[in-house]
């Protein structure tokens, strides 16, 4: 056997080893959520960088300090094609107000018109949300090393475990708002005068698809009457 094949290959695009994903956990772990960002240009090119964002109830803190220190920066938003008119309108908002280039991800218009036609978000919302929003993001990720999120340990028991790097499906995770806590987030918004998404008024606090979200307090209000917590995207 010879070296080569000693050696497994990394399974993410990124090419990086268990190891060395270990060694950023710890470089990253003391930094807090801005410093972690401004570490991640000097240690990845922005070309190979994709930040994500629903445009949901607090998505304006997560872009409002993407804008400032990397304001080039392009993020993906996944348009399942059952975003709420609010939520498309904020997204206007957003892009306008930070300076914003967005670019969607969509499903396949053939998928995406079987999942209208037969409903399936209310008999199967794991299947509707695999076409319209985890395949999208599996297309684009081979193009990228890292890709950003803007989760918080507080939301869910799930992203409760979650580091600030991990290897998710083929890529290299960064999740560098992770230990914000949601007084952190909420004095942010205050601090710098945030808008928040139209809905929050209304008394939704975490905002998905319309057919899919009604008001409620954390993740309530999404998928109400089923076990689901996840869109899929981060499992």
């Amino acid at each position: 056997m010879s070296i080569a094949e000693a050696v497994p290959t990394p399974a993410n695009s990124a090419g990086l080893s268990a190891e060395r994903i270990a060694a950023l956990n710890e470089k990253y772990a003391p930094l807090d959520f801005e410093h972690r960002l401004r570490e991640l240009y000097r240690d990845f090119p922005e070309d190979k960088v994709l930040v994500t964002s629903s445009f949901a109830a607090t998505s304006a803190h997560f872009l409002h300090i993407i804008s400032r220190i990397r304001p080039s920066q392009k993020v993906a938003f996944i348009d399942t094609g059952f975003h709420f008119p609010e939520t498309l309108a904020y997204k206007d908002f957003l892009i306008a107000e930070f300076g914003l280039e967005v670019f969607d991800l969509k499903a396949e218009d053939w998928k995406h018109q079987f999942t209208v036609s037969e409903k399936t978000w209310s008999r199967d919302p794991d299947f509707c949300c695999s076409v319209n929003k985890v395949e999208p993001l599996e297309s684009a990720k081979p193009a990228y090393h890292i890709w950003v999120s803007s989760l918080m340990r507080w939301q869910t028991d799930h992203r409760a475990t979650l580091p600030v790097f991990e290897e998710r499906r083929g890529i290299v995770k960064f999740n560098p708002m992770i230990d914000v806590t949601r007084e952190q987030r909420d004095e942010y918004i205050r601090e710098h005068a945030l808008q928040l998404h139209p809905l929050v008024d209304k008394g939704y606090s975490s905002i998905g698809c319309s057919h899919c979200t009604v008001p409620g307090e954390g993740r309530a209000g999404r998928w109400q009457g089923k076990p689901k917590t996840e869109c899929g995207l981060h499992l």
